[in-house]
């Protein structure tokens, strides 16, 4: 009861608590688990309820499991908790076959009776849907990545056909909806466990104590400080080799670097591109890189006087040396983005008549709009290290020097964090420098959850931008059932993009991760990390 105390302090407290919490015994753990570093705390432990972070991209797949999962290699959606599935003609009905024998974890504060079925596959989608669902409103009722992508008009019921038989009816075809069920948001939670708690008046526990399938299950949580989680024995699949993970969440002391280097920390996520070169000169250390599916940009507020200009919207565009930003920041391991998608996207069309540097035609730009005696702007620019940019504050320096060569004043705003939920509600912010990690290899993954008119109107599209032919050709995309037509509509899309400038491309950053040597069994994924049941220490 000592750990579920601990847990339970931690998690009440989470706005409110700076971090006060034990060191970390490395010792301890290295000897049948390991520590990993380099994101920053969770808000929350319910994927469900986040469109990013560390809660969605990389407790999730510890935690929980998905019907489906993607293919590390194809981007296709291959069995998971789902065996098998098929669908109707029409492409409105999916039905699915779960596995029989699937465990639920057993906690301090819970011990399941019943093993999966279908009736959880119903209570974890219907909260997502239906206002009049007693778990709807619990933390909040916002569920942000699937506001992005409209989910709710998408999905019209979710019905339990026989204890592991599940049936989905959507309102319209759509070809992404497979993938999207097998991101880590659409996770899996416990019917029995939401019932114990709402009978008990703690219904807010289901996103703060979670209860999933996954290779482990949360054990301790102290904020600003680490999370610890613990094997899950009856995991459906095989058991996890490793009895422990610790997520080092904390920030005081040494930067994560230091720790990888005094193996204070086992695994650091997303090095920064300065950190490469340091760390491929340790012998002790796994450097593993792989190609990513993002995208770091300058969003655009176009309810700005000024910025509801294209014309001036194409000059902060122009503005912009990017390849100094790949110089500067990235160290050469990104790449110059042409799109909002990036080129391992199926539907990705090169641009470089629209997105080029070429400052006298934007001064040209911005005499033609009415500003040539000069413009003042501010931006908003979140330090936390992401894998599409690797220092954020540099790449804002850079980008104000560029403005200001173009006769723009750029005020830097600072600030930790970055959540779209919390930016589109600070209108006084005129840009915003942030980016994007696809959940899937779809590009509707990248288009509807940033730039659409639902997105706008569920308050997550930071540009405030709303344009009816834009969503025409990404509704159109999803229901045709040829691929060409499909990547000749999303290209109609990205021209766009690159003639409106609601967003600015920036650059593709690479995925990097750092691993002590004795450490094996890491799996490989573009979108985000994988669970870590076949992680073993070899001594």
């Amino acid at each position: 009861m000592k750990a579920l105390a601990k847990l339970t302090f931690g998690l009440l407290t989470l706005a409110l608590l700076p971090g006060c919490g034990e060191e970390i015994d490395h010792t301890q753990i290295r000897q049948d688990g390991f520590v990993f570093c380099g994101q920053g705390g969770p808000t929350t432990f319910n994927p469900q309820l986040v469109d990013s972070g560390i809660t969605s991209e990389a407790l999730s797949p510890q935690l929980f499991d998905t019907l489906l999962t993607l293919n590390s290699s194809t981007f296709q959606p291959q069995p998971n908790l789902a065996k098998s599935w098929s669908v109707n003609a029409s492409g409105t009905e999916y039905v699915f076959e779960l596995h029989d024998n699937v465990s639920f974890h057993r906690t301090a504060w819970f011990t399941p009776k019943s093993k999966l079925s279908s009736e959880d596959v119903v209570f974890s989608f219907r909260r997502l849907i239906d206002p009049t669902h007693s778990y709807f409103y619990v933390s909040g009722g916002v569920y942000p990545w699937f506001s992005g992508i409209d989910f709710h008009n998408l999905l019209i019921d979710v019905q339990a056909l026989s204890p592991t038989k599940v049936k989905f009816t959507l309102s319209r075809p759509d070809n992404t909806f497979l993938s999207n069920i097998a991101t880590s948001h659409a996770v899996i939670h416990s019917l029995e466990y939401a019932t114990y708690l709402e009978l008990s008046d703690e219904k807010g526990m289901i996103d703060s104590h979670p209860i999933g399938t996954g290779p482990f299950y949360l054990d301790e949580f102290q904020v600003n400080d680490l999370v610890r989680l613990k094997r899950h024995d009856q995991y459906w699949k095989t058991p996890a080799i490793m009895k422990q993970v610790v997520f080092d969440v904390s920030h005081r002391g040494t930067g994560t670097l230091a720790k990888l280097l005094r193996s204070e920390c086992d695994v650091l996520s997303s090095p920064l591109s300065s950190q490469i070169p340091t760390i491929e000169t340790h012998d002790s250390i796994t450097l593993s890189a792989r190609p990513a599916m993002n995208i770091s940009f300058i969003a655009v507020n176009t309810e700005n006087i000024a910025l509801d200009d294209a014309r001036v919207r194409k000059a902060l565009n122009y503005a912009i040396n990017r390849q100094n930003i790949l110089d500067s920041v990235y160290y050469g391991t990104g790449t110059q983005a042409y799109s909002v998608l990036p080129p391992s996207s199926w539907a990705y069309q090169r641009d470089s008549v629209q997105i080029r540097y070429d400052r006298n035609y934007a001064r040209a730009l911005l005499r033609e709009a009415g500003y040539d005696q000069g413009l003042e702007l501010n931006m908003l620019v979140p330090l936390e290290t992401r894998a599409f940019n690797p220092s954020p504050r540099k790449t804002a320096e850079l980008i104000q020097a560029n403005f200001a060569d173009i006769g723009v004043n750029l005020n830097l705003i600072t600030d930790d964090r970055y959540s779209r939920v919390d930016s589109v509600n600070q209108s006084d912010f005129d840009l915003i420098l942030t980016g994007w990690i696809a959940d899937t290899g779809d590009p509707d993954n990248f288009l509807r959850p940033l730039l659409t008119c639902d997105s706008q109107r569920a308050g997550l599209n930071v540009s405030q931008w709303c344009n009816p032919d834009f969503d025409f050709l990404l509704d159109l995309a999803l229901e045709v059932d040829k691929p060409r037509y499909r990547q000749n509509l999303y290209k109609q899309a990205q021209n766009i993009l690159n003639e409106e400038f609601p967003v600015i491309p920036l650059s593709h950053g690479m995925q990097f991760q750092a691993h002590d040597k004795t450490l094996t069994g890491f799996k490989v994924s573009p979108f985000n990390v994988q669970p870590f049941d076949r992680v073993e220490r070899i001594r």
